[in-house]
């Protein structure tokens, strides 16, 4: 799995910097307060409205899209503003050394948008460390948002990057996305450094809990 013609496909949140606790709470506050707003639900109708989306679809978002004509520009600018998110940022000094020195071509893939994953790379210092940067804003496909956990666009990723899936390792903290990687012959590798007590992820081929683990 580990050698110069790898291309890892590296998630942000929750496996670069610990995103549980820097922008997870605001974000999905946000989320429940827009929901609130645009239409006209209460607290406990918006929770289980995004609860109900995001098992669905594998994104809140899709759902908002599909059911309500909510436009994901706007949703995604007002959902991610977080005041004060790079102070609460946090990334781990001896992984992103690890991550400098992996061997492979590396590519954020994240479905958060552009302007976040911008600030939260910024932070850590290691946008540098990534011949290419996919967010969600690059995640349309023949007009359609088609984010993880969707196989078309990890195809398409591949073929953007011209390799075969085979050659791509996607590195993630979401099973479901794993999943979905591991159905196109992608290789899967667990992050379970900021959520460790989730169980489960038969299907995946390792399990790590610091990016060092990737050099071994």
């Amino acid at each position: 799995m580990r050698d110069k013609r790898t291309v890892w496909l590296l998630d942000l949140d929750d496996t670069l910097h610990d995103a549980s606790r820097a922008s997870m709470p605001g974000i999905h506050e946000a989320m429940g307060a827009y929901i609130q707003t645009h239409l006209g639900l209460t607290p406990e109708q918006s929770s289980a409205l995004r609860r109900r989306y995001w098992l669905r679809y594998g994104a809140t978002l899709l759902g908002l899209i599909r059911h309500h004509d909510v436009d994901a520009g706007h949703f995604l600018h007002e959902t991610h503003r977080l005041p004060g998110l790079e102070d609460r940022v946090r990334g781990h000094r001896h992984d992103l050394a690890a991550l400098q020195r992996l061997p492979g071509r590396k590519v954020l893939l994240t479905n958060a948008p552009s302007a976040y994953a911008a600030r939260v790379l910024g932070v850590l210092g290691i946008a540098r460390c990534f011949e290419r940067i996919v967010t969600i804003e690059d995640m349309h496909m023949f007009g359609h948002l088609r984010p993880k956990p969707d196989t078309r666009m990890l195809r398409a990723v591949a073929t953007r990057l011209r390799v075969h899936p085979a050659r791509c390792v996607l590195v993630e903290d979401t099973l479901g996305h794993l999943k979905a990687a591991r159905r196109l012959g992608m290789g899967t590798v667990w992050m379970r450094r900021f959520r460790p007590g989730r169980r489960g992820a038969a299907s995946v081929d390792r399990r790590i809990s610091t990016l060092r683990q990737l050099l071994r």
